[in-house]
């Protein structure tokens, strides 16, 4: 694929998400786009936002579960990077007209204190490079109709980052045993998926030591203060105007906001 292929689909993308619009996945014009190429596509998007004076907080990971992972015939993740202006207070509003067709996922935020290189990173080497760990609730919205696509669109989408909340408690990773973590997604003040830290490749700090290891490979690292969305531990849930959103966390707390017009 060539440079100037690969600008034309970023801009593509960047372009519906600036104007909040459905738009047909890119593999269909280009049905030769693969994940290496995605990825190009996705570091091509995250280019121009950082033209735009926005700045990188931390990244996001995706098809952390073993049964998506094999729906999508992958042995790895995917990954995204989040951007300052994804951010939204706890508790705080979102307006559903920034969005196309959110849904939000319960995950498990790494707030790091070490650089953290791979390859070879291990869970355990990924706790010791930790500070806190934090509740998160993240907003997901796929530029692609009807939120379909194959796994280089949701890639060159910037494995459809949005928005992301995050809790107010700070929790040291050596207190917590991350994999045992319960906790409910609810909306409306209705539980609307229930899961464990363990949903997330036998635990979390698995998928931070998968994304490190993954960013090694192109001789990039996970830096410290970045914080760091270990993927989705609940199964993404469809908002709207009115939606009441919270997770709570066993030992972590809880994270919340609301849905606005």
């Amino acid at each position: 694929m060539q440079i100037a292929e690969k600008k034309t689909i970023a801009q593509y993308l960047l372009d519906a998400e600036r104007e909040r619009r459905e738009v047909v996945r890119v593999t269909v014009d280009y049905p030769e786009l693969n994940v290496e190429n995605a990825y190009a596509v996705q570091e091509e998007l995250v280019r121009m936002k950082c033209e735009e004076n926005l700045s990188i907080v931390g990244l996001k990971i995706g098809l952390t579960s073993r049964a998506k992972m094999e729906q999508m015939g992958v042995e790895e993740p995917i990954y995204g990077y989040l951007f300052n202006n994804m951010l939204l207070e706890n508790y705080g509003e979102l307006s559903f007209g920034t969005c196309i067709h959110p849904k939000v996922e319960a995950e498990i935020a790494f707030i790091l204190d070490k650089d953290i290189e791979g390859p070879g990173v291990t869970g355990a080497q990924v706790l010791a490079a930790t500070e806190y760990v934090v509740p998160a609730l993240e907003i997901i919205d796929s530029r692609y109709e009807n939120f379909r696509f194959t796994l280089p669109d949701v890639i060159a989408d910037n494995a459809s980052a949005s928005r992301v909340v995050f809790g107010n408690s700070l929790t040291r990773p050596d207190r917590i045993d991350l994999d045992l973590v319960g906790m409910v997604l609810n909306i409306n003040g209705k539980a609307r998926e229930m899961a464990a830290g363990a949903a997330v490749l036998g635990h979390p700090a698995h998928a931070i030591a998968a994304l490190a290891n993954m960013l090694g490979r192109k001789g990039e690292t996970l830096k410290t203060g970045q914080i760091i969305l270990a993927g989705a531990v609940t199964e993404a849930v469809r908002i709207d105007i009115g939606d009441i959103v919270q997770a709570k966390m066993d030992g972590l707390g809880d994270v919340g906001f609301t849905v606005v017009d």
